[in-house]
């Protein structure tokens, strides 16, 4: 069961037939009551009806045995005096409930009117005369009760009329209304949405059941492709794209775009690993070779080249683990760095530049760690000494909310087709050059990687001297903390 409604499916299905089902519920219940009070009402005006044609009766001086009452099924009627007695009733009327008297036999009227209830028929009796002997109020009091008319109990509406003669008092009439329509008509109204409600709700459950069914096909497509991916670890297959623009297709495309980045992730990390292990290879291998010789010619070793290929091999190892770190997601220190001063500090430490640093210095602050900078600076210039001529050129400023630092020399520069690939790794665009002179081709990847994880750019362009010119914009303090 858990596993059923663990399915978007049947979760989708279940909520829009419970939700169905609460509407149907709560439209039928507002018909019925609707219907009932509808049809409660129309009673109501029956029995108001017959009341006042009984009081009209009563105003016109007809005698009470002479009274003219509606059929006793659907409208009995009491007529009560104002001293409680029932003076008239239908005929066949066993009992009644709901009005102001049980009673179902009528009393004496009393002697004293006698005569002139004769005067009454005779008077009512004379053509085209209404005589007015007395006042029907306008107000009318409904009420609920039942009745039982020869042998046939049945549910009423009642309206009460009170009635005001000159000659025999006051009286109240009671007519009743049958409620047996509305009953039959409600009891209809119940017995249809009992059989049509589950029906309807069986209609969705399907319905719903089989669109959920249609519009998730594309997820058990890509559910399955992935479930591929995952088994063969192929990165190169992508899922089906729904020739749709809904959520779904979206899901698809962004899936396929996931995919991407990382099988782009995984192959630039092949390649790193690949090209780092050549590049470790050159050095240990040479290094090996020397010791060896030393080892067996001890006149024949050379210590400086030893030097030099350990030297290489720990600056290779140390650019291989910032760029792990780097990739890993590390972040920059949160210091303040002044650029003027910083270049000037780390120009001070070289001291086996091939040819002169000119520096142009303006004092701006950056935020950020300052080893990593050092690194992006000291990669700048290194690669600025190979191919400078006779000058390397330094300059730092503020350009809005940026602080820019640029290194540049007066070489053969970089051919404007190779600017973006220099900062690739493990990338040389001099092939003949030697591994010794042209390094490993890490530096100016590292200072990118280093510069974009500061939230600023290091691009390369053409130097006013003809070489090249590569620029490092950084935010300033205030745009690094908002």
């Amino acid at each position: 069961m858990s596993r059923l409604f663990g399915s978007v499916r049947a979760r989708a299905t279940l909520g829009a037939t419970l939700v169905v089902a609460l509407a149907l519920v709560a439209a039928g219940a507002a018909v019925l009551l609707a219907l009932r009070d509808n049809l409660t009402e129309q009673a109501d005006g029956r029995a108001a009806s017959a009341a006042r044609d009984v009081a009209a009766q009563l105003v016109a001086g007809r005698p009470f045995e002479d009274l003219d009452l509606p059929d006793e099924e659907d409208s009995p009627v009491q007529v009560v005096d104002e001293q409680g007695r029932l003076v008239a009733a239908s005929d066949d009327l066993e009992r009644i409930s709901g009005t102001g008297t049980g009673a179902v036999e009528p009393v004496g009227a009393g002697a004293e009117n006698k005569g002139d209830n004769e005067d009454d028929r005779a008077e009512a009796a004379e053509p085209g005369e209404a005589p007015d002997r007395g006042e029907i109020d306008e107000d009318t009091e409904p009420s609920s009760g039942s009745a039982t008319v020869d042998g046939e109990s049945a549910d009423y509406r009642f309206a009460a009329v009170e009635v005001s003669t000159e000659d025999r008092g006051d009286f109240t009439v009671y007519a009743g209304g049958s409620l047996a329509d509305e009953q039959s008509a409600v009891s209809t109204a119940l017995t249809s949405m009992l059989i049509g409600f589950p029906l309807l709700l069986a209609v969705v459950s399907g319905v719903t059941w089989l669109v959920t069914r249609r519009a998730l096909r594309p997820v058990a497509a890509i559910t399955a492709e992935m479930s591929a991916i995952t088994a063969s670890e192929d990165l190169a297959r992508r899922v089906p794209e729904p020739a749709t623009h809904d959520e779904i297709a979206r899901l698809a495309r962004t899936t396929n775009e996931t995919l991407t980045a990382l099988e782009t992730s995984v192959e630039r990390q092949r390649r790193f690993v690949a090209d780092a292990s050549h590049e470790l290879r050159s050095p240990i291998a040479s290094l090996r070779t020397q010791l060896e010789v030393g080892a067996a010619h001890p006149e024949l070793l050379d210590v400086d080249g030893a030097v030099e290929d350990t030297v290489r091999l720990q600056e290779l190892a140390a650019d291989l683990l910032l760029l792990a770190r780097l990739d890993a997601g590390e972040k920059p220190g949160g210091g303040r760095v002044d650029l003027a001063a910083f270049v000037r500090e780390e120009l001070s430490q070289r001291t086996r530049d091939r040819v002169d640093v000119h520096a142009d210095l303006k004092s701006v602050e950056v935020t950020g760690s300052r080893g990593q900078l050092a690194r992006v600076l000291g990669n700048l210039l290194n690669n600025a000494q190979r191919h400078a001529r006779s000058r390397v050129t330094v300059t730092t400023r503020s350009e809005g909310d940026r602080a820019v630092l640029e290194v540049s020399d007066d070489g053969s520069g970089v051919p404007e087709s190779e600017r973006e690939r220099i900062f690739e790794r493990f990338v040389r665009l001099d092939d003949a050059r030697t591994r010794d002179e042209g390094g490993a081709g890490l530096g100016l990847a590292i200072a990118r990687d280093v510069a974009v994880r500061h939230g600023g750019t290091l691009v390369v362009r053409e130097a006013p001297s003809g070489g090249a010119l590569f620029e490092l914009r950084l935010p300033g303090p205030q745009s690094s903390a908002e």
